[in-house]
């Protein structure tokens, strides 16, 4: 392994200090990285370098090196578009990894005499020119409808070269007899005016409808000067059909022209970059790419970003707007970081579409696969709160009283991140006089978990208790009572800022509001809180219903409490008759309450 490592490192001192592509290769010579540099020698040579604050990875990487290969280029743009090949090429287990599990949509326009124009999903090297690829498909056919009824273009596959025209090889077809094609197959149209309709269907894909609009408008004055006033009015239909399309158009700003807005949004180890091209003001293409992140920075994920969108879609607008400077500059591209004003507006939208799409993953990952989805909520839990365990199952307690008034409780049971309704309990407070919410705690944490190890019933990796360090304290306190405080973890969720409290610890803890992990808790909360506050409003209703019965000469607690069972509310006991009372009570209580409710009447 030391003759090997050696041998790399005699490679490293051989390269040339110019612009090119580096390749890592392993003993089975395997690429396992592909990089790039401005010099080569110098940015090979820092891998080599031992350093104490280097991560994990690559140090694990550099030892594996034992062999260098490199290619040199003309400039760094050109080892930008080198290195993002040779990384599709060989997947390198170290490099960034752009995962595309769509096969997008494009609209081709074919390279042949009277090109035609159709739905794709399939790019390919033929000469012919694609446009997208969209992330919906429903866009693409609006959008070749619009072209459709505004420019009649054939849909056969005819080769329709000048002599096969010629030897009236072809004739019209029922295309023509309804208005779709004008027939040129037969001569009915000419070549030029088809490509010059051709040319004007590329500018509305591309979104330049203003180059459209001056030459239909030209084109309508002219035809009605000729007084061709048929004509005129087919020209005019083709234009509210332009002004009907470009309605619905997302406009952003009616300043912007011609830019493209790139975004890099990470969530946990993986990044989303989204991808937007604003014409005249409005948002014509959008586009999103999932990477997993290799060795490099955000700069450099950019780049490579940046240089795959311009491969996927052909030349890129001049000015890229950018949440901050890729590592490489592309040759007659300016990069604009806006600090305010309707650029940032921009750049705020595509970040917002590349959450969009993170959130769409999780959900459809959610909906396909429901224990993977658990199985994931689970681990970032375990890594943001610092447990042993993943927690499978979580409790969280919360406490209700107006005043002091019926103090109850509820602990509410996610198992597997979801929550497990039939094992939810309430329980009303015995021990404490008063609001005391901390005692409170104190009495139900230890009647929950005490009635559990004596039934050896199973008990939760992580308990959630809603409120700051004072509850949170309360219920350690009955932990240490049962002996079980240091095996289940506890945490407190203060409501005002979302902040985890940690036992013995005064500093909170301060999860993204955007982590899947405080979503959790605030669900299991939320949920506690609102399973509580029901039990709360039925007890005190309870407790109303009764104290009315119990005015009632003759009728005590015993017969109260049946009657609150049978019929649940006071208006329910009043509505009822005297046999459906008598039912419950006999009759002489039935009596009794039928003649309180019914006396006045």
């Amino acid at each position: 392994m030391q003759n090997e490592e050696n041998r790399a490192k005699l490679k490293m001192r051989s390269l040339p200090n110019e612009p090119g592509v580096y390749l890592f290769f392993d003993a089975a010579g395997k690429v396992i990285y592909v990089g790039k540099a401005k010099q080569l020698r110098k940015r090979v040579a820092s891998y080599f370098l031992s350093r104490a604050d280097s991560n994990l990875k690559l140090q694990i990487m550099v030892k594996k090196i034992v062999d260098i290969q490199h290619v040199v280029t003309l400039n760094e743009s050109d080892a930008l578009l080198l290195e993002n090949n040779l990384i599709k090429k060989y997947q390198p287990r170290y490099n960034v990894f752009l995962k595309d599990d769509k096969t997008y949509p494009w609209i081709c326009v074919t390279n042949e005499h009277f090109p035609r124009i159709f739905l794709t999903r399939r790019k390919t090297m033929d000469g012919a020119k694609y446009f997208g690829p969209y992330t919906s498909v429903i866009t693409v056919k609006m959008l070749l409808d619009i072209v459709r009824q505004t420019y009649p273009i054939r849909t056969c596959r005819l080769n329709l070269s000048p002599q096969a025209i010629a030897g009236k090889k072809y004739a019209v077809c029922l295309e023509y007899h309804i208005g779709n094609c004008k027939g040129p197959c037969e001569q009915r149209q000419s070549e030029d005016e088809y490509t010059e309709s051709i040319a004007q269907i590329i500018n509305i894909i591309r979104g330049n409808t203003g180059e459209v609009f001056k030459t239909l408008s030209a084109k309508m004055q002219e035809e009605a000067g000729k007084l061709n006033f048929e004509e005129a009015q087919l020209v005019k239909e083709k234009l509210q059909r332009l002004e009907h399309y470009q309605s619905k158009s997302v406009i952003v700003s009616p300043f912007i022209n011609n830019v493209d807005v790139f975004s890099l949004v990470y969530e946990k180890n993986t990044a989303y970059a989204n991808f937007m091209r604003v014409v005249s003001g409005a948002v014509v293409q959008a586009h999103t790419v999932e990477m997993k992140p290799g060795l490099e920075e955000k700069e450099t994920l950019l780049g490579i970003v940046i240089t795959e969108m311009q491969q996927r879609i052909g030349s890129l607008s001049h000015e890229l707007i950018v949440p901050f400077r890729p590592d490489t500059t592309l040759k007659n591209k300016l990069y604009t970081v806006p600090l305010r004003g309707d650029k940032l507006e921009l750049l705020k939208l595509s970040e917002k579409n590349a959450r969009a799409y993170h959130l769409e993953k999780l959900k459809y990952l959610e909906k396909t696969d429901p224990e993977k989805h658990g199985s994931r909520i689970m681990s970032a839990i375990k890594s943001d709160l610092h447990l042993s365990k993943l927690p499978h199952r979580i409790e969280c307690f919360d406490n209700s009283n107006i005043q002091g008034a019926n103090p109850v409780a509820a602990c509410v049971v996610f198992i597997d991140a979801k929550p497990a309704k039939k094992e939810y309990r309430h329980f009303n407070v015995k021990t404490v006089e008063g609001p005391n919410d901390f005692a409170s705690m104190e009495e139900i944490v230890y009647r929950r978990y005490s009635r559990l190890l004596r039934e050896k019933q199973q008990l939760p990796q992580l308990i959630v208790i809603d409120g700051g360090k004072g509850q949170l304290k309360a219920a350690v306190q009955s932990l240490k009572k049962l002996k079980l405080y240091g095996k289940i973890t506890v945490v407190g969720l203060a409501k005002r800022l979302e902040e985890v409290y940690f036992p013995n610890d005064s500093i909170p803890l301060h999860l993204n509001k955007n982590s899947e992990t405080l979503k959790v808790l605030m669900k299991i909360r939320d949920e506690a809180h609102r399973f509580g506050i029901t039990f709360h409003r039925n007890k005190r209703s309870a407790a109303f219903t009764r104290s009315s019965l119990e005015n009632i000469r003759g009728v005590g607690e015993t017969m109260s409490n049946r009657l609150i069972i049978a019929f649940k509310t006071i208006s329910a006991i009043e509505k009822a008759s005297e046999d459906e009372l008598s039912k419950v009570v006999g009759k002489r209580t039935a009596a009794l309450v039928y003649n309180y409710f019914n006396s006045g009447k």
